[in-house]
């Protein structure tokens, strides 16, 4: 998911809207496109949150119930769709006059326009997370956070591959695709969901948001190897090295500027008088991050992400978080609905004959996926109190980023449709599983870290549990000293 692919596209977008398609058809497509979305969203999210789940689990549902697999209202060409399938052109035909001859030109420019959209939105909130993240706190837990990204991308990467070509007979290159799409974090989804809990400045939530980040970065570095290999069999190790130089290099520059910069964004924020006037800045400093980061051939989310932690140590930095919410509140929801409306579950049917040997794989992978990232919490060092399993489900969601791989492996040839299939199965159960499962594995405040994993254990084995009060666990000093920090809570 690159934000230059967003700005390659954008100027056909605008010669598709202006001379093939009828501009206010467009822009009424787009219209009920967001009304879609933001009913599913704010639906899906209400219900989750009734019944005790993260918000941004009911937006990925919603999402689903929209799109591809159930009503077809949101709809995108690149999932195998036409205009024939969107009910939004259907309706648009029968109410506005939209003739069947524009009709394919309209739906091409509209699903271009959401798609952008939904790239500003998950933008937006990789911003909005670095405002809420401390640097010092990521750089305290950085060598932690080192460590699980990468067992986090050695594991699931060996295991998937190793499974695929001895279990299965599948050759070299495909596995190697499948198993990098293994290595893949989705930090949108799981830097919602603690937010959502309130787990985003807790020390499991920081070494989670630093393994994520550092997950990214080794990411892109594998998916360039297993491109350069599926595309002509070898390696481009010339590439390779200048996306780990590029990466390490942007990363360490983002923090050195992190010292330089606020002050002076300060100073101009104070200069300026007009409406917008912290703001504008802000987005231009951060849209700038994202294009520099997508240039280097980065994911522009990254260069986003960059931008907030700069900006969290300025003295604006919490009336810059309060400007922001309504901002992210429009346009971050358009990213998670179109995840989940891009989401396919006809790959999961066992009826359909293709399906069954992709299902077989697909279990295969699954198991991979979580026990590759779950055992990373594991490996977190001199932290006797922190809830490792939390750290290890929170790297569980693949979401945009495990479909970026499996985009980028069919678009080569490299996997076969059942392989393919199995690849998104994994990331659609990855994907939902995460919120409800960091959910369960954060307790509450009032309870302690050690009863959440006896109770998980206990669950398993099939013990029952006494657990006490949380009034007598929150009474217990145990407990007080692993609460949050008021400093944290600012943060």
């Amino acid at each position: 998911m690159q934000f230059l692919g967003v700005i390659n596209f954008s100027f056909p977008l605008l010669a598709s809207t202006t001379e093939a398609a009828d501009a206010s058809m467009v822009v009424e497509a787009v219209l009920l496109s967001l009304v879609v979305i933001y009913l599913a969203s704010k639906v899906g999210g209400e219900l989750s949150n009734r019944v005790g789940l993260p918000p941004v689990l009911g937006e990925l549902v919603g999402g689903v119930v929209v799109g591809t697999s159930v009503l077809h209202l949101l709809v995108f060409p690149e999932g195998g769709a036409d205009s024939s399938s969107s009910m939004i052109m259907t309706f648009l035909q029968t109410t506005a006059g939209l003739t069947p001859e524009a009709t394919p030109a309209v739906f091409e420019a509209q699903s271009e326009v959401v798609s952008v959209l939904a790239e500003l939105g998950v933008i937006i909130l990789l911003f909005e997370i670095g405002l809420e993240s401390n640097l010092k706190d990521l750089m305290a837990v950085g060598a932690q956070a080192v460590v699980v990204a990468v067992i986090g991308v050695i594991v699931p990467f060996t295991a998937g591959t190793v499974g695929l070509m001895t279990l299965f007979g599948i050759d070299a290159v495909p596995a190697i695709f499948a198993g990098a799409a293994l290595t893949a974090t989705s930090i949108g989804i799981t830097s919602k969901v603690l937010t959502e809990l309130g787990r985003l400045n807790s020390k499991e939530g920081q070494i989670i948001l630093g393994a994520a980040v550092i997950d990214d970065v080794l990411g892109i570095i594998v998916l360039a190897v297993v491109a350069s290999l599926a595309k002509d069999g070898a390696v481009d190790v010339g590439k390779v090295i200048y996306l780990i130089i590029s990466a390490s290099s942007f990363l360490l520059g983002a923090i050195v500027l992190g010292n330089i910069f606020n002050k002076t964004f300060v100073a101009i924020a104070n200069k300026l008088k007009t409406r917008g006037e912290l703001v504008i800045p802000a987005f231009i400093f951060a849209f700038v991050m994202a294009y520099i980061a997508a240039v280097i051939q980065l994911e522009a989310i990254l260069g986003a992400f960059a931008a907030g932690l700069v900006l969290e140590e300025t003295d604006k930095r919490k009336d810059l978080q309060r400007q922001i919410c309504p901002i992210a509140d429009m346009l971050v929801p358009i990213f998670f609905v179109t995840v989940g409306a891009k989401t396919d579950l006809g790959v999961l049917n066992p009826a359909i004959p293709s399906n069954q040997e992709g299902l077989i794989m697909a279990t295969f992978l699954i198991i991979v996926a979580i026990l590759g990232k779950v055992i990373t919490g594991f490996s977190v060092f001199g932290q006797p109190e922190i809830n490792r399993l939390a750290i290890g489900v929170g790297m569980i969601p693949r979401g945009e980023v495990g479909l970026v791989f499996a985009g980028v492996g069919a678009a080569s040839g490299a996997l076969s449709k059942p392989l393919g299939a199995a690849i998104i199965m994994m990331v659609i159960l990855t994907t939902f599983l995460a919120p409800p499962l960091l959910r369960f594995v954060f307790p509450d405040p009032k309870t302690s870290v050690a009863d959440s994993e006896k109770l998980i254990l206990d669950s398993v084995s099939g013990t029952a549990v006494a657990i006490e009060s949380p009034q007598s666990v929150s009474d217990s000093n145990d407990i007080s000293s692993r609460e949050t920090t008021p400093d944290s809570l600012e943060n």
